[in-house]
């Protein structure tokens, strides 16, 4: 707990828009556990200590997991529900994942295909309650707009065209409305999608849940959250901490270390725009030590901070590293702390958008 704001911590839960839903203001994010062999792998994992990395996460508080069908292919709601199988009922976490993303069994570490086409939703739908081992979903999510094209992750964005075969949003929109009015999902998101398209998305059905990327490095979806505050829509952020470099453990050798397959080496935040980022990284180092807690706390906490925030996803890959992050969501940084770390992100020019909410 901070060592000066231990009588102003923040709620244990928060309502996530006007889904009924309480959640804890950090969740369990499961891609890095996804294995290796696919297109967007962190590398070789340990399924038994993916388990119980998301048990820890669980005993300390947090009440909801994020995952994918894409993720692993698979295999990470496999890895969730193994999870979830070694809990208490009473304890049994929200599950959340997401479709729209589809990749070939035959050739894994292809790049997948963005659709959402009624046919292809629905399968994905039946794998992951089958997968998950559950009835209901109960945040289902479309993981970015359907392009019919293959998708090109850059952290946030991507270079992916788009497909006459492209399935419009207002038409995978109220297949996602439908499926929540047939009870196999709870409340329905949409994840990586702009303002233009929450309001066309809005107008059909109510966006319970956002999720974009959002972290003191990648701040550039401030005006979809913005949006999100104003119209009773939860949001759920990933990539608070860029990935890891947001953690204090990373260096440019660290970097240089990483697997050959993790996506990580190419990516501009960890090449180009590597200085800038630890730098600010750095420069949390003071406010953490204020609160007594990790720079990766730090992190969590401006992420948490921004208004309109109801909770951030955060991934692990042992119990350990979620120790380092599991009491993020108690911490409440000052207005000094916020002012202090926005002078830092103009000063080092890390990454993009508004330096407070």
């Amino acid at each position: 707990m901070s060592s000066n704001n231990s009588t102003t911590t923040a709620p244990a839960t928060t309502a996530l828009g006007t889904t009924g839903m309480n959640i804890s203001r950090t969740g369990f994010g499961s891609w890095a556990v996804s294995g290796s062999g696919w297109a967007y792998s962190w590398g070789e994992t340990d399924d038994a200590r993916s388990v119980a990395s998301i048990v820890r996460a669980v005993e300390s508080g947090v009440n909801w997991i994020d995952t994918a069908a894409y993720y692993g292919l698979g295999h990470s709601e496999e890895v969730v529900a193994k999870a979830v199988a070694q809990l208490p009922a009473a304890d049994r976490p929200f599950l959340f994942t997401k479709a729209g993303l589809v990749g070939d069994p035959a050739d894994p570490t292809a790049a997948p295909v963005r659709t959402m086409k009624p046919a292809s939703v629905r399968r994905e739908l039946e794998d992951s309650l089958r997968r998950l081992n559950v009835e209901q979903i109960d945040l289902y999510q479309v993981h970015w707009p359907d392009t019919g094209e293959s998708f090109a992750y850059s952290g946030g964005e991507d270079s992916t065209g788009i497909s006459p075969n492209a399935t419009p949003l207002e038409e995978y929109w109220q297949l996602m409305a439908d499926l929540k009015a047939e009870g196999k999902v709870r409340a329905i998101g949409l994840s990586n999608h702009s303002v233009a398209e929450l309001e066309r998305a809005e107008a059909i059905a109510h966006v319970d849940a956002i999720q974009p990327p959002f972290s003191a490095i990648n701040r550039a979806a401030a005006p979809e959250i913005a949006w999100a505050h104003a119209h009773d829509t939860g949001v759920i952020v990933y990539s608070p901490m860029q990935s890891g470099l947001l953690t204090g453990t990373f260096s440019a050798s660290r970097v240089a270390s990483l697997p050959a397959e993790d996506w990580r080496r190419s990516h501009p935040d960890f090449t180009t725009g590597l200085t800038a980022n630890l730098a600010l990284a750095d420069a949390l180092r003071p406010v953490a030590a204020r609160h007594g807690i990790s720079v990766a706390e730090a992190a969590l906490a401006w992420t948490l901070a921004w208004p309109g925030i109801t909770g951030a996803i955060v991934g692990a890959r042992t119990p350990e590293q979620v120790d380092g992050w599991a009491g993020a969501g108690a911490v409440r940084l000052t207005e000094a702390d916020l002012a202090e770390i926005a002078g830092a992100i103009e000063s080092t020019g890390a990454g993009s958008g508004p330096s407070r909410g």
